[in-house]
């Protein structure tokens, strides 16, 4: 008998994580390689933020708190979420995690028995399939089309909810493909739900702050107050503070589903470190016009990006509405050969590729459940952005065509 459980045996490691970890053994090695494939801002987290760490530690916050965080930070919780979606929670309706990331997965094993399905459309962050299955959950992934904006639409939603479905999982901004759901996209998806009172809403907010030009941040609760007592609203201090490594996530929902979570992350990591949540209360409490910077920063490497992409054979992309990343269509690429004479048969093909030839770290599209699909981070310096632009260009002038290829 072997020691990993059937269970692991299913759940496939993040290609993300993979592709930004080949990218740092190559360059151990003393090779030159740009890594876009980290959905990570390479700003710094502001100094009044830093310094409220550094206040903490000197203060002796360095104890035990309580597993759902130390009552200052839910209370700066609760007031963003009042101040910024108009939703009202109390104390024992918010918690906060280790990152985002454990919220969902504390939702999910809080809730699921196995067989139970949880949807979610697809492109897709790469963790959400294999959370889901370790939680004892299936994944029911619905596909979304390029032509649509990659939004899921009220057809798409009703046709994948069964008897079995327990979650509708949403991310807006989304996760690989910036797409974000409007007031009227989430009006037509609650109005499918209200038929469907068994089904919770999980979303997924955590890029919220970076949406560009006239577009509108809504999200499920406050756009449908009726179903915010099946709605779990999740969100963090990672990529619009810059705040990645600090790990602090935060969510707001029914208490009886808070209560949950919490048994369930007091049983793994307790609570997450006492000096990030303090950090985190000066993040959600201090000034917020350095966000708007950000989000001006990220815009202006997105229309870069963009363009550059696009005047590139066999590549095409259009601007996403949020979030910091490009998901452009590689289709037109696979069948190529490489001057090694390897075929590129596959997303992962390519992206190696251009990993090894080029020396640009991407994710491929399958990792997000949609083949034929590079994803490409701009959370990275315009200089940085160009140069890796142009490589991925050189790379592709010297794919020659198959015999039959398209």
């Amino acid at each position: 008998m072997g020691i990993l459980s059937e269970k692991l045996s299913s759940v496939k490691p993040s290609q993300t994580k993979a592709m930004t970890e080949r990218a740092a053994s190559l360059r151990a090695e003393g090779k030159q390689v740009i890594t876009l494939s980290q959905g990570e801002p390479d700003f710094q987290t502001p100094d009044r933020i830093c310094q409220a760490a550094i206040e903490a530690i000197r203060a002796g916050h360095t104890k035990y708190t309580a597993v759902a965080g130390i009552q200052s930070l839910r209370k700066a919780v609760i007031a963003k979420f009042q101040r910024e979606n108009s939703l009202n929670f109390t104390l024992d309706q918010v918690t906060v995690g280790c990152g985002a990331k454990q919220l969902l997965f504390n939702a999910l094993l809080a809730s699921l028995d196995e067989g139970d399905e949880v949807v979610f459309p697809t492109p897709c962050w790469v963790s959400y399939p294999e959370i889901v299955k370790l939680a004892g959950g299936v994944p029911a992934p619905v596909e979304t089309r390029v032509e649509n904006g990659f939004i899921m639409t009220p057809d798409d939603l009703r046709s994948a909810i069964t008897d079995k479905t327990k979650w509708l999982m949403l991310n807006s901004p989304s996760n690989p493909t910036g797409a974000v759901y409007s007031r009227e996209d989430l009006e037509d998806l609650a109005a499918v739900l209200r038929d469907y009172p068994d089904v919770w809403v999980l979303s997924d907010d955590i890029y919220e702050h970076l949406v560009y030009g006239d577009t509108e941040f809504c999200t499920m609760a406050e756009i449908a107050p009726d179903l915010a007592s099946r709605t779990l609203t999740v969100n963090g201090v990672s990529k619009s503070y810059a705040m990645t490594g600090w790990r602090v996530g935060y969510a707001g929902g029914p208490a009886e589903l808070i209560k949950a979570m919490n048994t369930v992350q007091g049983q793994s990591t307790s609570h997450t470190c006492s000096i990030a949540q303090h950090a985190a209360v000066a993040a959600l409490n201090g000034d917020q016009s350095f966000i708007r910077e950000f989000r001006d920063a990220f815009k202006k490497r997105r229309d870069q990006v963009v363009g550059l992409l696009n005047q590139i054979p066999g590549l095409s992309c259009k601007a996403p509405d949020g979030a910091f990343y490009v998901f452009a269509e590689c289709q037109g690429l696979l069948g190529t050969r490489a001057p090694s004479g390897k075929v590129l048969a596959t997303d992962m093909d390519f992206a190696l590729y251009l990993m090894e030839e080029a020396g640009v770290a991407v994710v491929p599209g399958s990792g997000f459940l949609a083949d034929g699909f590079i994803r490409i981070s701009y959370a990275s310096s315009e200089e940085e952005l160009a140069n890796a632009c142009a490589a991925i260009s050189n790379a592709v002038s010297r794919l020659s065509r198959t015999q039959g290829a398209a």
